[in-house]
This record gives structure tokens, C-alpha cells and sequence, in this order.
């Protein structure tokens, strides 16, 4: 074999327009700065301007490519402007990342309507409304990549009703979608963390987080997960590695989904996490 050409290179994602909502802090800012290292033109947005103004210039200083775009993925008129911004700065958008979302812990019963609606606004809705404006704008005609993040919700999401019902439904929508959109040359995939140590975690309160730390260890890494772990899933989904995979689900937990009481994690940390700064 030798002589060979892996599919891993550093220009990778050359040519490529990248989008990734929510890429102004956290995950997403991660996924888009890997992007950007690998060649790609990179696309970040969300709803704070200073925020994403201060991530763009973080990616540029370190040698990438990326701006940014003001959107509320909630209001699809809005979400047609930015496709339109896209198109009239960038000419195409090849790799959609659907990162953007967020919700609070709070017991079912708890939940008002109006905590119901903003958290299925944005990861069920939002998340349609910006896979469905990049279809018909630029993948209808030329093909494209869509990946969607979404969670550990398949045993349930005890305290987060509200997030584990949308984060099921677009596991739904995305097998869905690669159904439909497969013949104009789409791929449809999703991305599902378990326990991430990320910026999101400082937006929780302080008497959850203890809980958050435990929960993150009842897997059989016996940590949480990183940014950097589950960057990795979404850019090798968005490659041309993962060309024949279309309306999957891979699952980066640590085993988490998998938990079983007979046989729990033994409690030793086993797995080392890739750029894990713990």
C-alpha cells in the first residue's frame, strides 16, 4: 500500500464554505476553528454581534479563514437573509453544521409554556429552519453536508424534558432528511455528545453543577467528554471519509447510552480525552 494518499490532509475542507450556528463560543467555536485549520472558509453565527466578532477574530489570528453572521435560527425570514448573505459573499455553502442550542434543567412538572416553546424554538425549529433554507438555497442543485448536533437522550433526559424531546425528534428529522434529500446529493448525519466539558456548563447554576461533574463520570471512560472529542465526529462526518454514511447517529459518550446497572463503570478513570485540559 504504499504510496497511498489518506484522506486525512491538511487541506482537507479546501474549497469548502463551512456554516456552524452557535460558532461563537464552545463546541462550535471549536468545530469551526478545526475547519478553518484544515482549509475551509469558515461561517460562524448566532445572535450576539460582539461575540461573534471576537470569535471570527480568534480564528483569523490563528491563521483561518471566518466571519461572522447575525441570525436568530428561530425566525426563518431571518434565517433566509443569512442563506442570502452566504451566497453573495461566499458564492456556495457546502458543509452545514447545526450546533446551535440550549435549555435549562428543571423537572417536567415545572416547565412553563413559555420555557417549553423557547427550548423547542431553537433545537427543534431553529435547527429545521436552517437545514431547510440551505437545501433549497445551495444543496438542492449541487449537493451539500449536513451535520446535526444532539444528545444523550435515548434513555430519556431526566430533567430536560424540553431539550430531550427536541433532540429526538431531530434524530427523527435528520434519518428523515437523508431519506428525502439523498438523491440531490445531500448527507444528512448527526452527532450525539454525552457529558461535554464545555463553556455551556458556566450558564447552568452553581448548585447543578456538582451534579452535571457526577453524571459526567457514569460512563466507561469515567470522565466527560471534550470539545475536541466531539469536533473530531462532526468533521469526520462532514468529510469525504464519511461519503457513504448517510442518516447515522454516532454516538460520542463515553459508553454513557450504554449504562447498565448490573455492570456500572468501576470508577477509575481508563480513557484518556483528547485535549483534555483536565
Amino acid at each position: 500500500m504504499a504510496g497511498i494518499q489518506s484522506i486525512f490532509r491538511p487541506d482537507l475542507f479546501e474549497q469548502c464554505n463551512v456554516l456552524v450556528t452557535g460558532g461563537g463560543s464552545g463546541l462550535g467555536l471549536r468545530c469551526a476553528h478545526e475547519f478553518a485549520q484544515l482549509g475551509a472558509r469558515v461561517f460562524i453565527c448566532g445572535r450576539s454581534e460582539d461575540k461573534l466578532v471576537a470569535a471570527a477574530a480568534q480564528i483569523n489570528e490563528a491563521g483561518g479563514c471566518a466571519e461572522g453572521l447575525v441570525c436568530d435560527i428561530r425566525d426563518r425570514d431571518t434565517v433566509g437573509v443569512m442563506m442570502q448573505t452566504l451566497e453573495e459573499r461566499a458564492g456556495k455553502l457546502d458543509i452545514l453544521i447545526n450546533n446551535a442550542g440550549g435549555q435549562f434543567p428543571a423537572p417536567a412538572e415545572t416547565i412553563s409554556a413559555k420555557g417549553w416553546q423557547a427550548v423547542i424554538d431553537t433545537n427543534l425549529t431553529g435547527t429545521f429552519n436552517v437545514m431547510q433554507a440551505a437545501f433549497n438555497k445551495h444543496f438542492r442543485k449541487k449537493g451539500g453536508v449536513i451535520v446535526n448536533v444532539i444528545a444523550d437522550m435515548w434513555q430519556g433526559f431526566p430533567m430536560m424534558a424540553h431539550t430531550g424531546a427536541a433532540r429526538a425528534a431531530v434524530d427523527n428529522l435528520t434519518k428523515t432528511l437523508a431519506n428525502e434529500w439523498g438523491r440531490h446529493g445531500v448527507r444528512v448525519n448527526a452527532v450525539a455528545p454525552g457529558i461535554i466539558r464545555t463553556s455551556g456548563l458556566a450558564t447552568y447554576d452553581a448548585a447543578v453543577r456538582p451534579m452535571i461533574e457526577e453524571a459526567g463520570k457514569q460512563n466507561q471512560a469515567t470522565r466527560m467528554g471534550t470539545e475536541a472529542e466531539v469536533a473530531a465526529a462532526l468533521l469526520f462526518l462532514a468529510s469525504p471519509a464519511a461519503s457513504y454514511i448517510t442518516g447515522a447517529t454516532l454516538r460520542v459518550d463515553g459508553g454513557q447510552s450504554l449504562f447498565h446497572p448490573l455492570y456500572p463503570p468501576n470508577g477509575e478513570r481508563v480513557w484518556d480525552g483528547w485535549d483534555d485540559p483536565a
